[in-house]
């Protein structure tokens, strides 16, 4: 793993906060209930760390995004060894063990890297970039989502954590029925994180 940071702004990491922390209930779904003061386990890919707010951004494999905080007690296990948070790498495939907050909001204290994205792995984001386009078929400004309808086939388009204020602006102008062209990397079949408008 590479020891990096990836800095998001502030306005996408409270729009983050306020869609995932209120969904992150159903999705522990009581998996890991023995665990210390009735948290539970997550997995998913790095979607980036923000070290200002101290919130990691983790994709669930349901294309939910969900925001945790970490401290400096917060630990980082990849092959036995340990590494401090900012060594996560965007598409890093992990295991938080996550226990809520009494402000409601949700802590790690425990994060177990199953696969690095830099050892070559098919975690998410290590895909190639791709040129896409298509009709803007549905649009959710809340969670920073699009449906790109294509010739035969309809993909749901994400914003990534640390999004480009520019590309901020086209999503917030986009309308459905509008052409839209862009690069992105695909998560799995039906999902397309992007990368850039062009």
């Amino acid at each position: 793993m590479k020891h990096r940071m990836v800095l998001g702004t502030a306005m996408t990491c409270v729009l983050m906060a306020s869609t995932a922390c209120s969904q992150l209930g159903s999705i522990l779904g009581g998996v890991g209930a023995g665990s210390p003061q009735g948290g539970g386990q997550l997995s998913g890919y790095v979607e980036g760390v923000d070290t200002r707010s101290q919130q990691i951004a983790i994709q669930t494999s349901n294309g939910q995004r969900v925001m945790l905080l970490f401290d400096n007690q917060t630990s980082v296990v990849y092959q036995n060894r340990n590494y401090p948070v900012t060594a996560l790498e965007r598409g890093d495939q992990v295991t938080a063990r996550v226990q809520s907050t009494s402000g409601g909001a949700y802590y790690t204290d425990l994060i177990q890297v199953d696969q690095s994205v830099s050892s070559g792995g098919s975690a998410a984001g290590s895909g190639n970039v791709q040129s896409l386009q298509g009709t803007v078929g549905q649009i959710d400004r809340s969670n920073g989502v699009f449906r790109l309808d294509g010739n035969s086939s309809s993909v749901i388009v994400s914003l990534p954590y640390n999004v480009r204020q520019s590309d901020v602006n086209t999503f917030n102008n986009l309308r459905v029925g509008d052409r839209v062209r862009f690069y992105g990397v695909f998560l799995n079949n039906s999902r397309v994180e992007l990368r850039q408008f062009y």
